[in-house]
Parts: structure tokens; sequence; C-alpha cells
């Protein structure tokens, strides 16, 4: 996790962002800190990047790359605004012991707001800010399987604001917001559905951790509460408000470090 220390909204590059609004910065690291202690609470500990003046994005982590053990496959950022953060965040994984695998040239993918993993394989979507190409590339890198999800919707424009992997059975997803074949891909993929609508989906439903068996979550409407207690787990909604100004909820502002593809 990063500090929000230069967070704003500085510039617009989903439809989330409008330069016009005004983040509340004290509020902003007040919700951030809170953050960080119901991670901690939950069983997680939490490592974190040093913020960047001028870098108001860095906050969102997920968006650094893709980890995958000892592996760190660094992002390339579909807009100039982002590109600034790769170099940081490369900085950091080698310092940590990580071996840095970098994807071509010619492609976009944006980490781990674009590809998530469900079992052995990784589901990756494509289309606002990552290529559907750059899925091949992963693929070698990582040698785990990745199932292609087209992204339908600009609101909803990466993965991770449509897709919650809750463990190795279980899934929260919008298929309203994916095209038919990726929606098919992640029926037969997931044996037990949890189905959000899309107007939960635009609340940021999915943009959630889970750590053990605690879901947070920056928003749970009750129907979805009652499936996921009833399913074992325990709910606890993060007010991220000041975040979700720039597009970016719970997920987003982590980057898990213990994924291990194919383990």
């Amino acid at each position: 996790m990063c500090p929000p220390a230069h967070f704003g909204v500085l510039y617009e590059i989903n439809p989330w962002m409008h330069q016009e609004v005004t983040v509340d910065l004290d509020r902003a690291q007040q919700q951030w800190d809170d953050l960080v202690r119901t991670i901690e609470s939950a069983g997680a500990s939490v490592e974190v990047l040093e913020p960047v003046k001028g870098l108001p994005d860095l906050v969102f982590t997920a968006n650094a790359g893709v980890v995958n053990g000892d592996q760190f496959v660094p992002t390339r950022f579909r807009h100039r605004e982002r590109a600034a953060e790769v170099p940081h965040d490369i900085e950091w994984f080698e310092a940590h012991g990580y071996r840095v695998d970098e994807l071509p040239p010619d492609v976009i993918h944006e980490g781990a707001g674009d590809a998530l993993p469900f079992g052995d394989v990784l589901v990756s979507g494509y289309r606002w800010r990552s290529d559907a190409r750059s899925h091949a590339a992963l693929s070698r890198l990582t040698g785990a399987p990745v199932r292609t999800v087209e992204l339908l919707d600009d609101r909803l424009y990466h993965l991770d604001i449509t897709f919650c992997p809750l463990d190795d059975r279980r899934a929260m997803a919008c298929l309203a917001a994916w095209d038919r074949y990726g929606a098919t891909v992640v029926q037969e993929l997931v044996p037990e559905l949890l189905e959000l609508e899309l107007d939960e989906a635009l609340a940021f439903t999915a943009n959630s951790i889970v750590i053990g068996t605690t879901v947070v979550m920056p928003h749970c409407p009750p129907r979805v509460g009652r499936r996921l207690e009833g399913w074992g787990f325990d709910v606890v909604v993060a007010d991220v408000s000041e975040f979700l100004k720039a597009g970016g909820g719970v997920r987003c502002l982590t980057l898990a470090l213990d994924v291990v593809l194919g383990g």
C-alpha cells in the first residue's frame, strides 16, 4: 500500500475523475489509516511504498503489476499520466528481492487491476486499460493460463471493479459488465458465483479484498452481505469515499504479495 500524501484528482483518465473535484487529504489519510488497521486486524501485514510528489495515483498499488511468488511483472500503463509510477514500483520490488520480468514494449496491461487469480488461472480483462494481446505475454511470463474477459462499460474500466475471487470455489462478478464469451468463461470457471447487478458493481461492491474469511468492501448491499455471511465470511465495510473520487476502491488501494499462480 502507498500512503495518500500526494493523492488528488489532477487529471481525467476514467469516467469517475473530474478535476474540479477537491480531495480532502486529511480525510483521505484517515480513511487510508483505517483501512490499514482493518487489514491488519483481519490478520494480514502491510508493506509500504513511499509516496512520490506528482504521482497522485501511486496510491492505487493494485495497478503496479502482477505478483507471482518471487516474480513481479510491472505494468505498462495506457496513459502517460501514470507511466512515471513504474520505476518506483520496480525499485520497490527489486529492493525486496523480487525478480522483475517485463512485458513486451508493444503491449499494454495494468497489473492486478486487470488480472486476478482464480484457482490455477488468471482472469484478465481488456479493452479500456489493457490490450487483449497482453494476455498471451502475461501467460508466457507467469506460466499461468489466462482467461480473457472483455469489459463493456467504460465506468467499469478495470476487471477488479467487476470481479472479486473469494476462495477456491466462490467469487463475486458482474456478468452484465462483460462480453458473452467472458461471462461464459467465468461461469464455467467458478463453481459458486455471486452475480452482482450493474448498479452494485457501479458502487464498487466487487472492488474488495479477502483476508482469510474477512471480506473488506467499500460497499455491501444487504443481499450481498447475507450471501457472504451465509458462506461463512465476515463483512467489513471500509469508507474509501475520497478515493472513489478518482475511481478507486479497497482493491485498488492494495496489491496482494502472497499470490503464487498455480499454487
